[in-house]
């Protein structure tokens, strides 16, 4: 598969010196703007990954890194996403913060026994002796004409796992944002990166993250905030809640919506291990609907627990029940039968009219 680079779709170079500190980048650029800005700030970070060295990547979102940084800090790595792993968590016990990219989604779960009964257990198997600060990036979702092992959304499968932090940025600002405050986290984070999202343009501004990492509690102040939702749209009949991939077509939903006369409020979740529940309960109480939305199937999935939660505490508040939008329980399907699978404007809107009936 061959994409574009983001320099040829960014309005600027990538090299955080002597820019302005906003600047207008792609969601991959930004990601890799952040990756470069936290190796800048600690030597000790490094990336792990196969072919993120001279190739920067499949989506070229470690582009021209190796470059800058060398190869002991950018290492390509065999086609061992269990060894990957293993071998970042040695790395962290050795006072290193690696970052490891997974090729495609569904390329994870080779290493699958390494973060879920290892690396995420860590901590609480030496009652707090061990801190394992280690970043997984997996490009994930649908959307691009793939087939499956290349187009899966397994967050559910790992937010399942205590011991494990699962975020996915939306946007550029957020790429650039949550990559670093991943990195400076002391927990593992799996960095979950909406792929066909990649070349979506936003403005950058680098400059308050970085403060915020400044700070003597910097490390737990980033933690904290990338754990928090974000309202991206105010309303007040329906909550659309999203993340990572679908958060535009919330936003095009809500907009659609608008036309006829229903104000939907649109939250990017950001975090999907933690909930930020406080944020949520707030938003579905104010509109006592809820539609949630995302690519992972709707059976045993993340949508299945934030109605879950929000009928357990909001209950008295709703006027219909929480609905859910997603992918369907079979495997991923061929690439001319993605559209059909995958969550549409149409069945959206169709969730919407169903609460709104309420």
């Amino acid at each position: 598969m061959t994409a574009p680079t983001h320099e040829q779709v960014s309005s600027d170079r990538l090299a955080p010196e002597g820019l302005a500190p906003v600047r207008t980048l792609t969601l991959g650029a930004a990601i890799n703007a952040g990756l470069r800005a936290a190796m800048d700030r600690d030597p000790k970070v490094v990336l792990m990954g196969e072919d993120i060295g001279a190739l920067g990547g499949v989506f070229r979102v470690t582009d021209g890194l190796l470059k800058d940084f060398g190869e002991r800090r950018v290492m390509d790595t065999p086609l061992a996403e269990s060894g990957i792993v293993g071998t970042a968590i040695g790395m962290a016990f050795r006072g290193y913060r690696p970052v490891l990219e997974i090729q495609f989604d569904g390329f994870i779960f080779p290493a699958f026994d390494q973060i879920t009964t290892s690396l995420a257990k860590l901590h609480y198997r030496t009652k707090g002796k061990l801190t394992v600060p280690l970043v997984i990036r997996v490009p994930y979702a649908g959307h691009i004409g793939a087939i499956e092992h290349h187009s899966e959304s397994p967050e559910a499968l790992f937010a399942h796992t205590a011991g494990l932090r699962i975020v996915s940025p939306a946007t550029p600002q957020d790429g650039y944002d949550m990559i670093q405050q991943s990195i400076a986290s002391p927990d593992p984070v799996l960095f979950f990166e909406p792929k066909a999202r990649y070349w979506d343009k936003g403005e950058v501004d680098s400059t308050r993250v970085a403060s915020q990492l400044d700070l003597a509690d910097g490390a737990s102040k980033a933690t904290a905030e990338m754990s928090k939702a974000r309202v991206a749209r105010e309303g007040t009949d329906v909550t659309l809640m999203a993340y990572g991939p679908t958060v535009r077509l919330a936003m095009q939903a809500a907009v659609a919506a608008a036309e006829g006369g229903v104000s939907v409020e649109v939250l990017d979740l950001r975090s999907i291990s933690p909930f930020d529940y406080e944020t949520i309960l707030a938003s579905v109480k104010k509109t006592g609907r809820g539609v949630v939305v995302h690519e992972a199937p709707v059976a045993y999935g993340t949508g299945g627990e934030l109605a879950a939660h929000v009928a357990e505490h909001a209950f008295f508040h709703l006027h219909a029940p929480v609905l859910r939008v997603g992918g369907f329980h079979m495997p991923y399907p061929g690439s001319k039968f993605e559209h059909d699978y995958l969550p549409s404007l149409d069945r959206v809107l169709d969730a919407v009219d169903k609460v709104m009936a309420h």
